[in-house]
């Protein structure tokens, strides 16, 4: 199988090769430009800390600053994106096996301008696909890089391989904790799982539900101090995000946070983020989006 799947990328990577040296100086710009896609996968050690809620939220302040967001829901079988989004697909990405299912009818248009895609629970078989199922699936989300320039990848919580996979694939990782000992000890299974797989992580850490500066701080300097002791790995304090009782009268309201109390402090804490990712561009960015498909779809 590995090598069946070696010799479809080089086929791949072969044609490419021949169709850009056809395209126009104009095309050639935007291939380029297409390149610069950020693929950031959101995830966290444990269930509950808000980790989807901060991933829509974050779209629509990614949004509204300027960016083209697709978000793909990979909450296996969950669907939590929807319910706070208010809405429902009707289709998966699983659905794209099917040859009279294109993109268009996968994606869903969402709030100020955001995409949604849903992974489904078909996610976990993908290790089962024939190389031609794989390929066609491939291929039609290769379209996804003509319209974003972020997809926000929502993950499962834990360290499943599912999860990982994800996190593996993705160019950076935002890892959501609380301050409570349990989340920050299942953060740290996090890197520690991903450490095992991959050597060049880019992590940012987000402290979610915090009361004072202080305790955010106190949160941050701890983790980030014993994943650089004990793992060998640096990660950056990307912000973090206030305790917000708006919070739960957004998701009951089935309406995010920045569009139902937009001036909250959460919510400002959100759009300071969103503005560190936008501006902060100091993560280097190893791959590309169809770097990202082949490594999630052929690696397993």
């Amino acid at each position: 199988m590995e090598d069946q799947a070696a010799k479809l990328r080089q086929m791949i990577e072969y044609r490419n090769l021949s169709v850009e040296h056809k395209l126009t100086d104009h095309q050639m710009q935007e291939k380029k430009i297409a390149r610069n896609l950020r693929i950031i996968a959101i995830t966290s050690g444990k269930g509950g800390v808000g980790k989807t809620n901060f991933t829509v939220n974050l779209a629509i302040a990614l949004s509204q600053a300027g960016a083209n967001v697709l978000i793909i829901d990979a909450d296996l079988g969950l669907a939590n994106v929807e319910v706070l989004l208010g809405c429902s697909s009707a289709y998966t990405m699983m659905n794209l096996l099917n040859d009279n299912v294109s993109l268009a009818d996968v994606i869903l248009q969402g709030p100020e301008g955001i995409r949604y895609i849903s992974g489904g629970s078909g996610l976990e078989q993908l290790a089962d696909l024939s190389i031609n199922d794989r390929t066609l699936l491939i291929n039609k989300l290769y379209e996804c890089e003509e319209f974003a320039d972020i997809i926000l990848v929502d993950t499962g919580a834990g360290v499943g391989r599912n999860v990982l996979d994800f996190l593996i694939a993705a160019d950076e990782i935002i890892l959501l904790t609380t301050p409570e000992p349990t989340a920050l000890t299942d953060a740290y299974a996090v890197v520690k799982a991903c450490r095992n797989y991959s050597e060049t992580l880019h992590i940012k850490l987000v402290v979610n539900r915090i009361y004072d500066e202080d305790e955010g701080r106190e949160v941050s300097v701890k983790l980030i101090a014993t994943t650089k002791q004990f793992l060998g790995i640096s990660i950056a304090t990307l912000g973090v995000v206030y305790d917000d009782h708006n919070m739960v009268n957004a998701i009951k309201k089935q309406v995010p946070l920045l569009l139902s109390y937009p001036n909250t402090i959460a919510a400002k804490c959100i759009r300071t983020i969103a503005k560190s990712i936008l501006q902060g561009r100091s993560t280097k960015i190893k791959r590309n989006w169809r770097d990202f498909l082949h490594r999630l779809i052929f690696s397993r």
